[in-house]
């Protein structure tokens, strides 16, 4: 039978059905949502058309949007294990800096852009759900934070130089243990399991129920969106299976390196104790090498 409370996984619309001017008011909650302001989305772009090479067309953005104040998004989702990601966050907000802004312009007309990963993988070493990064200028010698001066400030219309740069979050959706007691964990709890109970309030999340039912599908949509769905659990099955596999693989070689270990240690042992008792018989410490394999200097420090 199927739950009530389960819709299209947000990972798999982001790429097929969140393409278009209905569909805003699901990115703007989940932007609101994050950010703690309200975020009305203007328009979404594409990032591709610049890239120009094969290795950039993998790294594609899968949501750009655009606010009304000419703020860019990034709206990523990644499925699958990468090792360089934090590289590639950094690559694609460095693109959109220069993409977004028209030869001969001064700098003050670089947008500000807030990145936003949602990882179904452990990303780094942490535990936490969300993580939130942002540049400072923190002093070396008085541990000061460099300021705005008031007329950057003015001209600028931000408080901070923290404002002027690139953000990013990282929501690590797979540290989430599934209880929801705010805005923000209803929308981790729907973007890990694809469920939002009744009882959730958060912003975007109404319009998702709307938007991303599975009655809305077509026959043609429902097959891919299961074989996405299998193709996925298949991978998540054989990234455990493998970690596993390398677990008993390390305890196993730990075993036998440890046996090993111990047995030369025991050996060790045994050639000491008749070293010592050669000595106190008065044999010649060259003897007691040839016989023991010990080194001189060794049995004279016995």
């Amino acid at each position: 039978m199927t739950n009530p409370d389960q819709y299209i996984r947000f990972d798999w619309a982001m790429k097929r059905l969140l393409r278009n001017k209905a569909s805003f008011g699901i990115l703007e909650g989940l932007l609101t949502t994050l950010l703690e302001k309200q975020i009305h989305i203007k328009s979404l772009l594409e990032s591709e058309s610049n890239q120009e090479d094969r290795h950039e067309k993998q790294n594609r953005v899968d949501v750009l949007a655009e606010d009304e104040k000419g703020h860019l998004y990034i709206i990523e989702v990644q499925n699958n294990n990468e090792t360089v990601y934090f590289q590639r966050m950094l690559f694609g907000t460095s693109k959109l800096v220069t993409e977004y802004i028209n030869r001969g312009d001064n700098y003050e007309k670089i947008r500000k852009i807030y990145s936003v990963n949602i990882v179904y993988f452990q990303l780094g070493h942490g535990t936490d759900t969300v993580y939130h990064g942002k540049t400072e200028f923190h002093g070396i010698h008085t541990g000061e934070l460099l300021d705005l001066s008031p007329f950057q400030k003015q001209s600028f219309n931000v408080d901070s130089v923290s404002a002027l740069y690139p953000e990013y979050y990282i929501l690590n959706v797979q540290n989430f243990d599934g209880v929801a007691t705010t805005p923000l964990q209803e929308w981790i709890h729907y973007l890990k399991t694809g469920l939002i109970p009744a009882s959730a309030t958060a912003p975007g999340l109404n319009e998702a129920r709307e938007r991303l039912r599975f009655d809305q599908m077509s026959k043609g949509e429902l097959e891919a969106y299961y074989h996405s769905v299998d193709d996925l659990n298949i991978i998540a099955d054989n990234v455990r299976m493998a970690r596993g596999e390398g677990r008993i693989e390390g305890f196993n070689e730990g075993m036998t390196e440890g046996i090993a270990k111990g047995i030369a240690e025991g050996e060790r042992r045994k050639q000491v104790e008749i070293a010592r008792k050669l000595k106190q018989a008065g044999l010649d410490a060259s003897a007691i090498a040839s016989t023991t394999g010990l080194d001189q200097q060794e049995i004279e420090e016995l």
